[in-house]
């Protein structure tokens, strides 16, 4: 059973968004908050599989929500999904750094809502492949600080080639097929070094890939 929360301001939305969550039986709704304070204190208190949080909300937003989730070591196992209306803007990519595993734009079909709940319940980022390159080019690719992680220098050759080809925006499946290797080996590596560098999932090390350094942005 997928275990959700759902965080949102807006009643009707959560009222949709759970109207189509009760409805299937591998999932279950086990708690709603109205603001990103409520919605960290019910995650400590359900441990859900998945939160749902939207980005603008009062009291605490989504982002500053998603921090205080991925920084807390009881919370490890709960993967923040960001809800918004805009797409992939600003605030979805510090909401990216902030720890979340992906995001949702709140017009979304509903299969593909509950598909995305589904992957994101297994650990995989929700991040395509191509939204990925949408937020190398339009984010990631600008100036920043080097933060560079300890676990970078205990990375293999092999795990450290694998990030590069995430962080470029690769499946598992391209990352394989360009390390001529099993796409079970390739999901090895990658999560080798999601551990190594302390990256809760896909999305976070993305990030992490460019702010240390080990790959460099493309210039347009």
């Amino acid at each position: 059973m997928i275990r959700v929360l759902l965080v949102d301001d807006q009643a009707l939305l959560r009222s949709g968004f759970r109207a189509l969550l009760d409805i299937e039986d591998d999932i279950e709704v086990v708690a709603e908050a109205a603001d990103g304070l409520q919605g960290v204190a019910l995650a400590r208190r359900h441990l859900p599989d998945i939160a749902l949080i939207d980005i603008q909300m009062p009291v605490l937003d989504g982002i500053e929500a998603t921090r205080l989730i991925a920084a807390d070591p009881a919370l490890a196992g709960v993967h923040v999904v960001i809800l918004t209306n805009y797409g992939l803007d600003e605030h979805v990519f510090h909401a990216l750094r902030a720890g979340a595993a992906g995001f949702l734009v709140k017009d979304i079909e509903p299969e593909d809502f509950l598909h995305a709940v589904r992957v994101a319940a297994r650990g995989d980022a929700l991040l395509a492949p191509s939204i990925t390159r949408r937020l190398i080019d339009r984010y990631v690719a600008e100036p920043q600080h080097l933060r560079v992680p300890t676990g970078l220098r205990e990375l293999t050759s092999r795990e450290r080639e694998a990030v590069v080809l995430v962080a470029q925006g690769m499946s598992n499946d391209e990352v394989a097929a360009r390390m001529v290797i099993s796409p079970l080996t390739a999901k090895t590596h990658i999560n080798r070094a999601m551990a190594k560098l302390h990256a809760r999932d896909r999305a976070q090390l993305v990030v992490v890939a460019y702010e240390s350094g080990l790959v460099a942005p493309r210039q347009h």
